[in-house]
């Protein structure tokens, strides 16, 4: 498999990077044919482009030296155009609730494939937890594409991801204490950790954010709430995944593994794309984010006076991040680890939980007038309500139910 090596890469020079407006907006692929891998593709990388622009943004705010402002004003510019780029490629025919489904195969086959290349047993349980929960997603969202659109998740995932429960998710909701993760050392967890940690904050930010912004497109009043139920969900996620990274790293430091990270991706797309216009995009993407991480590591050594190279302590990143299937891996986790939950930074069985654990009040609070994630099922065909009849989904249902009625009755205060 071929190797992503930065320092041998080829760069696009940042002054030749900025594009006109028709070459900006590349025509958008056809949703009835498209790979759905392509897709999930399309929408990482929107998320990537965006948290970078918003980290260059942050940076820009808090940082006291105009060159490094100026810098920072450049590459977000062209990161900027990228995203615009990156996010017409989706179909103006793409409803809604079929993107929502992509973003959540993105959720399932992106963390398995992190969470099977984590050299850290830490951040790898952590992705495992989470991709129990996002596997579930997926699930309601087929529910209320039935319910709504009569459409069939298959046309989205094309048989590459199962469409099945995971962790229910009325009871994924969790108090925000439950969302304290500890974090790597920066100066000794390897780059692919860093990348790891980089590329699913940014796509469970892009998740949440994209939630946000569309679920009151839909005037269903189910359609609505279970938009809002999940969005919280993702809030969860990227707060805790956000939480993994070492608080010490410096803003230039984030930055250029951010960028490090962008051409990381576009360089394991170019690989395993199958459009050849697409896999143009990713290589020609993948050559300027060289040129901006190239920028970050020459602004590392005059401000901080540090070589990048001690900072990755590699040549190499690998493996490269590939969107396949995964199916075997997510059954599995499911049967290991479906009745986990966080407590004290600790993923515990529901069963050995404390009856003051936070999130039992937080549960009682928000699923007191019911749950949409689960009303969803009672508006679809057999075939989809059947799924839900699972007998280690139903066990955790109850066993979870049955320590919210036991544990604290009001969230506590802390």
């Amino acid at each position: 498999m071929a190797q992503f090596k930065p320092f041998e890469m080829e760069e696009i020079p940042l002054e030749e990077q900025p594009v006109n407006w028709k070459d900006m907006v590349p025509d958008p692929y056809d949703k009835k044919a498209v790979d759905p891998y392509t897709r999930t593709r399309v929408i990482l990388m929107n998320g990537i482009e965006n948290n970078a622009d918003l980290m260059s943004h942050a940076i820009a705010r808090m940082h006291p030296d105009p060159e490094v402002k100026r810098a920072m004003a450049l590459m977000r510019r062209i990161d900027s155009q990228q995203q615009v780029a990156v996010n017409m490629l989706n179909p103006a025919d793409q409803s809604v609730i079929e993107t929502t489904l992509g973003y959540e195969q993105v959720a399932v086959d992106l963390t398995a494939n992190l969470a099977q290349n984590e050299p850290d047993p830490y951040v790898k349980q952590t992705l495992d937890f989470a991709l129990l929960e996002d596997f579930d997603h997926l699930y309601r969202y087929s529910c209320l594409y039935d319910y709504i659109e009569g459409g069939d998740p298959e046309m989205i995932v094309r048989g590459q991801t199962e469409v099945k429960p995971g962790r229910p998710t009325n009871i994924e909701h969790r108090h925000p204490d439950d969302s304290m993760r500890r974090h790597y050392d920066k100066d000794t967890a390897e780059i692919k950790t860093k990348m790891n940690y980089v590329t699913i904050v940014a796509g469970e930010q892009q998740t949440m954010l994209y939630y946000r912004a569309h679920g009151f497109m839909y005037p269903d009043p189910i359609a609505r709430q279970l938009y809002a139920e999940i969005t919280e969900i993702e809030e969860q996620h990227v707060s805790q995944y956000e939480n993994l990274g070492d608080p010490r790293e410096t803003m230039l430091e984030k930055m250029a593994l951010i960028q490090l990270n962008e051409a990381y991706l576009y360089y394991s797309y170019a690989q395993h794309e199958s459009d050849p216009g697409f896999r143009a995009i990713w290589e020609r993407f993948m050559k300027m984010e060289i040129a901006h991480f190239n920028e970050c590591a020459r602004l590392i050594k005059k401000h901080e006076g540090r070589d990048i190279r001690d900072i990755m302590k590699a040549e190499v990143i690998e493996p490269l991040i590939v969107f396949e299937s995964n199916k075997d891996y997510v059954n599995r986790v499911i049967d290991e680890q479906l009745d986990l939950a966080p407590h004290n930074m600790v993923y515990t069985r529901i069963d050995d939980l404390p009856d003051d654990w936070a999130s039992f009040g937080y549960q009682r609070v928000v699923n007191a007038k019911g749950a949409p994630s689960e009303e969803i099922v009672g508006k679809v065909g057999r075939d989809l309500a059947m799924r839900d009849r699972a007998e280690n989904i139903v066990r955790v249902k109850q066993e979870m139910a049955r320590r919210v009625e036991k544990g604290m009755a009001a969230v506590p205060a802390r």
